[in-house]
């Protein structure tokens, strides 16, 4: 087992719950969002796949390599869901939008990416069992609790 997120030894990764006060904080962070005004993170609209309504999370982005991930620190929650079964997704920040297609990572695409992921969100690290110091590989083994997609641009066809 490998050193939790916090010093002093091991520790199990947290666990994701839903909660009035993260529902608070998203729909704060959708704010700044929307305006362009938090680096990195982008509103991320699904398609509910149950009810086919759209469906928006706030989301921070990964780049690495020239590519574009999104990753879920979270674990399998809805929107990961929802993208498995629909895959295009529509992401905007301040006024910009794009329309992409989701490509779900393999583990050994996934290590790398996680671990930048680690690097640049502070506030998921808890979520985790490998820590910043952590070698590839056990981002690599954590690839099943925290998928991760890739972002390929849609092309309407237009």
């Amino acid at each position: 087992m490998t050193d939790g997120p916090q010093e002093g030894g091991p520790q199990a990764p947290r666990t994701f719950r839903r909660s009035r006060a993260r529902d608070v904080g998203d729909a704060v962070t959708s704010v700044f969002a929307r305006l362009g005004l938090v680096p990195g993170t982008f509103l991320l609209t699904t398609r509910g796949r149950r009810s086919g309504l759209p469906r928006t999370h706030p989301a921070t982005l990964v780049s690495l390599d020239g590519r574009r991930w999104l990753v879920a620190p979270y674990g399998v929650v809805s929107w990961v869901h929802n993208v498995r079964a629909d895959p295009r997704v529509l992401l905007r920040r301040g006024f910009s939008r794009q329309v992409c297609v989701v490509r779900a990572a393999s583990p050994a695409e996934a290590g790398p990416v996680l671990r930048q992921y680690l690097r640049q969100s502070r506030p998921t690290r808890p979520y985790f069992a490998a820590t910043l110091d952590s070698p590839v590989e056990e981002f690599v083994a954590e690839a099943d609790r925290h998928p991760v997609f890739e972002l390929v641009p849609y092309d309407t066809g237009r």
